[in-house]
């Protein structure tokens, strides 16, 4: 029986009802895996593997450095961050974070302090950054594919939204002839995500250069996404975007998410790369501070202990999970040539995922990505991310930080799934 007040629609009485910009958040990673999630058959005894989100924390071979954990217990125990930070972040975590990005530059320019912002993770830096960039009518250039919180935030904050292709043949790299026609007057950034979140890719210096000047001739800045920056285990040196910062203002996301494994701990940055003051002189400084003024700040202990995670981590670490990483992107790309259906453009050489291509025509029952999804979670206790969520329909993005056992098994389930729906000669 419908509700009503005295005779009339319940509904029509109460004068609120819900923000439906927010309906942008329906095609997010978090979204479309609940989904998934829900596809599971409950007469499946096997375990479910999850290789759909960048989080290898379940698996036991991913466990941060005790060095780190060390850092944050001491932070704890010195009782002297139990309070509010200041709005920017604690000094500390500023100055160590800035000289720890600074070693990777080869140029004579360096950070200092008053150039980092703490945030919430990279997600928070994300939200920061497009909220800073939202005038109106303004837009932004975002690759496809993509990592789909950028452009969620853009549309709940109404700006314009323009795609790049990213081109497979060519290691994922950005169609450069393509951005240049996008961008107009109200262009105000692109963005690049380097080491690449879905490709897998690390680009080279030069082709990182090219972008930085054709930033530069359209008088945009770079938002130069490295939250995966150094897990790099191919022929490509991660090399940051700061490097051309000379150049072009570049706007550097990181966290010690990914690093570190420690996603949990949410410990992010936004870095301003600005040697010729361009982005104090256009008031993005002041915004980017406006803006941390009326949003939430990482946990104050978390702040405290990143000095001594930054300096305290060791090497052997750090070459232990690539080294880790390298064998399951090797296996991964290897075992992904013998299922039908399925084409792996390039082996991964960076971050934790790489995209593979649905070849439809080959397979029986499948009508798109995320049918092919739901019916691999649902038959096979397996859970990838349909492409759609990152802008490439009729992909997948597969995440190779795994035990190798457990991905193992994930291919011989996903080899038995395509070999089933294989069509028929």
């Amino acid at each position: 029986m419908m509700d009503t007040i005295n005779g009339s629609d319940h509904s029509k009485h109460w004068k609120f009802q819900g923000n439906k910009g927010l309906d942008a958040a329906a095609i997010s990673v978090r979204g479309v895996l609940n989904l998934l999630w829900q596809n599971l058959s409950p007469n499946d005894e096997r375990p479910t593997i999850v290789l759909g989100c960048g989080d290898p924390t379940q698996f036991p071979s991913y466990r941060t450095n005790p060095a780190a954990v060390e850092a944050v217990a001491d932070a704890l125990l010195s009782f002297e961050f139990n309070s509010y930070p200041p709005t920017v972040g604690v000094p500390q975590a500023r100055r160590a974070i800035a000289k720890y990005l600074s070693n990777d530059l080869i140029s004579s320019y360096k950070l200092s302090e008053d150039d980092v912002y703490l945030t919430v993770g990279c997600t928070q830096a994300i939200d920061v950054v497009i909220s800073v960039l939202a005038r109106p009518g303004a837009n932004i250039l975002l690759p496809r594919p993509g990592y789909p919180q950028y452009e969620a935030r853009a549309a709940q904050e109404k700006l314009e939204v323009r795609h790049f292709d990213l081109v497979p043949e060519k290691g994922w790299e950005v169609d450069l002839d393509s951005v240049e026609p996008l961008a107009d007057n109200n262009t105000a950034a692109i963005v690049i995500v380097n080491p690449s979140n879905p490709c897998g890719s690390v680009y080279k210096y030069q082709h990182l250069k090219k972008i930085a000047e054709t930033a530069r001739r359209l008088g945009i800045l770079v938002i130069a996404d490295e939250v995966y920056g150094h897990l790099v285990f191919g022929s490509n040196p991660f090399v940051p975007m700061a490097e051309f910062a000379s150049l072009v203002p570049v706007l550097t996301l990181g966290s010690i998410s990914k690093r570190w494994i420690v996603p949990g701990w949410r410990l992010g940055w936004l870095v301003t790369n600005d040697p010729n003051g361009i982005l104090k002189k256009t008031g993005i400084v002041e915004s980017i501070k406006n803006c941390l003024d009326i949003t939430c700040d990482p946990a104050t202990f978390i702040q405290g202990a990143v000095p001594q995670i930054l300096e305290k981590s060791n090497e052997e670490f750090f070459s232990n999970i690539r080294n880790i990483m390298r064998e399951a992107a090797e296996i991964l790309y290897e075992r992904l040539k013998a299922i039908p259906g399925l084409t792996c453009p390039q082996k991964p050489e960076g971050s934790m995922v790489v995209m593979v291509k649905l070849n439809l025509p080959l397979l029986e029952d499948i009508v798109d990505d995320v049918d092919f999804c739901l019916k691999l979670a649902r038959e096979e206790s397996v859970i990838f991310l349909p492409g759609v969520a990152v802008g490439l329909k009729n992909w997948i993005r597969i995440t190779f930080a795994a035990e190798l056992s457990s991905l193992d098994n994930a291919l011989g389930r996903l080899r038995a799934f395509c070999k089933r729906h294989a069509k028929k000669p």
